[in-house]
């Protein structure tokens, strides 16, 4: 379908500068733009390329002030970005939606299943399974045994989600996702061998929450291993047993969370960022990447890098000295040279 500047405007509150009646069908990059495409700009290290795109429209913020002339149709909003995301969910919304069971997926006459439901060839739905209405499970995905899915839930293929594991609603589980694997719970015996203890708990996630490609979630020993409301977490994070994650908090991939660690809401952890175990975070909290947290972190919206992690600003402090530690080093040795010789010469 096409739509003109005009209507996308109305339909996002925007206002249109330029043709308000050119058309586009699809969207692109602004390095990339092509006719017939909508784009955006946010992030003024792209400002370069909207004079010379060649798409027909482009999503600006209110505040951006071209330094020459545009040739694209510019439809000023508050956020361009959050804009851009609003048109991409009506567009993926809008495309046909699948519903039905595959008579390739095997379902316990015991699980029960909602309207608007859509079961792929080759998934595993065990007993006593609940699943909300307009959810779908990709091919090769299983819900073990009371396993419970919300609405609108969507699994993606290889998703696995364990005994007693509940899963709210609007949530997204990307390919390889493991909820509710054991958690690494290990008792020493005297023999030196270590003696496995078994996980009893579970894994609850509650509305809104996004989980990447081959993200393992443990259960917990006893208890649960909670993830609240709104948190996104990306590829490869592992979430260890009887952890809890605060609302709306966000991990990029490759992060570790220990077990037993409580996370407040509103968080934000770069890629590779490590926390211990037993350990309290405060709301919003910021990691940087590859920090790792080895102690409890109480004041409120702090930002921390490094490993061990320390308050950003003292770590910024830190790197200056480390990178020229090589010089002092030099120096030290120089000094501790003209120091002898002159001990020598008094002597």
């Amino acid at each position: 379908m096409e739509f003109t500047a005009q209507q996308i405007a109305d339909f996002i509150q925007g206002k249109v500068e330029g043709d308000p009646n050119v058309l586009v069908s699809n969207f692109s990059k602004i390095e990339e733009g092509q006719p017939g495409t909508l784009s955006f700009l946010s992030n003024p290290k792209y400002n370069q390329y909207i004079y010379d795109s060649n798409a027909s429209i482009i999503l600006v913020n209110n505040d951006f002030e071209p330094e020459r002339s545009v040739k694209a149709t510019l439809i000023r909003v508050a956020n361009a970005y959050e804009s851009l995301a609003f048109l991409l969910t009506v567009v993926e919304q809008s495309r046909p939606q699948k519903t039905g069971i595959s008579p390739l997926a095997y379902v316990s006459k015991s699980a029960q299943i909602a309207e608007n439901v859509y079961i792929a060839p080759f998934v595993y739905v065990g007993d006593n399974v609940l699943i909300g209405k307009n959810t779908h499970i990709m091919s090769g995905s299983s819900l073990s045994d009371n396993a419970q899915l919300g609405d609108n839930v969507k699994l993606y293929a290889g998703v696995h989600v364990y005994d007693d594991c509940k899963i709210g609603n609007n949530c997204i589980l990307h390919s390889g996702a493991i909820i509710g694997s054991d958690g690494f719970g290990f008792a020493p015996s005297a023999d030196g061998s270590y003696r496995k203890i078994p996980q009893l708990g579970n894994v609850i996630l509650e509305d809104d929450v996004e989980i990447g490609a081959n993200t393992a979630i443990d259960r917990a020993t006893i208890g649960n291993t909670i993830i609240k409301k709104g948190v996104k977490l990306d590829n490869l994070v592992q979430i260890a047993h009887n952890v809890e994650i605060g609302e709306n908090t966000v991990m990029a991939s490759q992060t570790g969370i220990a077990g037993s660690t409580k996370i407040g809401k509103q968080c934000i952890f770069g890629g590779q960022t490590g926390v211990a175990g037993h350990l309290h975070l405060a709301e919003g909290t910021i990691l940087g990447a590859q920090a790792g947290v080895s102690a409890s972190i109480m004041e409120k919206n702090q930002i921390y890098q490094g490993s061990p992690a320390i308050l950003a600003k003292t770590f910024r402090r830190s790197t200056v000295v480390y990178k020229n530690l090589s010089e002092l080093q030099k120096t030290i040795y120089e000094l501790q040279k003209k120091v002898a010789d002159l001990e020598n010469k008094l002597k």
